[in-house]
């Protein structure tokens, strides 16, 4: 168990994409926080069985991301169920690679949306909660991916790119408020999904000639980053990109 952080301790938390991968990780953690935790996702497989372990204090709202109208409906419905959010945490994405050559405007639209847009507008949906609460704590998840100039995903990249300037004007519209807000970047995570579609023997010491540990980086050592950003413990943290990469960049 890493650190606990007892002002977290009965906090509202809403994780997007939060049934697997990094997210899940996240949700967990919070959890273990003792947070009411909402967890924002597609795959209602995975939420279901998230929100059967882990009981009364995780509420699973199933959701794309990309209709606005059905996310700020899951938000109001955790918010329901909980009470203000205090806690944002913009994790859901998709780094499906393409070819630019081959890109058309849909696709590019649709890598927007699932990468950028949905983190403006659940923070604009549970900013007003922050305000009226004299503070609160928005992360989003961003990438090295652009830092490093990786290939093969403009639309991702480009997207990831923008996490920081969205998160810098947010930290200043919002800071006279006690809202904090900072970006995440990490980077080559072993998730089941990176595992499975991305990572071979021959990549994995690719990435470790890059990084400067030699070790796999999980989805937990994005979760603990997460929680400490989220908590008091940070609390003149804010308008700031933290990279969680082994030391790649």
């Amino acid at each position: 168990m890493g650190a606990i952080y007892p002002d977290l301790n009965g906090r509202v938390v809403i994780v997007t994409g939060g049934a697997g991968g990094i997210g899940e990780a996240i949700a967990r953690a919070f959890h273990v926080q003792g947070c009411k935790v909402g967890v924002l996702d597609i795959d209602a497989a995975r939420g279901d069985r998230l929100q059967a372990e882990l009981g009364d204090r995780l509420r699973y709202a199933a959701c794309d991301l990309t209709d606005i109208p059905a996310l700020k409906a899951a938000i109001g419905a955790v918010r329901e169920a909980f009470g203000p959010i205090d806690i944002l945490i913009n994790n859901a994405a998709h780094d499906e690679r393409h070819d630019t050559l081959e890109v058309t405007e849909a696709y590019w639209d649709g890598r927007i949306a699932v990468n950028l847009k949905h983190q403006f507008f659940a923070a604009q949906a549970v900013l007003p909660d922050m305000k009226a609460l004299g503070g609160g704590s928005i992360v989003n998840l961003g990438s090295t991916s652009w830092i490093i100039g990786q290939g093969g995903m403009a639309a991702y990249t480009a997207s990831k790119s923008a996490v920081l300037g969205l998160t810098r004007s947010l930290a200043r519209d919002f800071g006279e408020f006690g809202v904090r807000v900072n970006a995440v970047a990490p980077g080559w995570i072993m998730t089941e999904r990176q595992l499975a579609l991305w990572v071979t023997p021959e990549t994995e010491k690719d990435i470790y000639r890059s990084q400067c540990l030699k070790r796999r980086l999980t989805p937990d050592d994005i979760a603990k980053v997460v929680v400490f950003m989220s908590s008091d413990e940070a609390g003149a943290i804010t308008n700031q990109h933290h990279v969680v990469d082994g030391g790649w960049t």
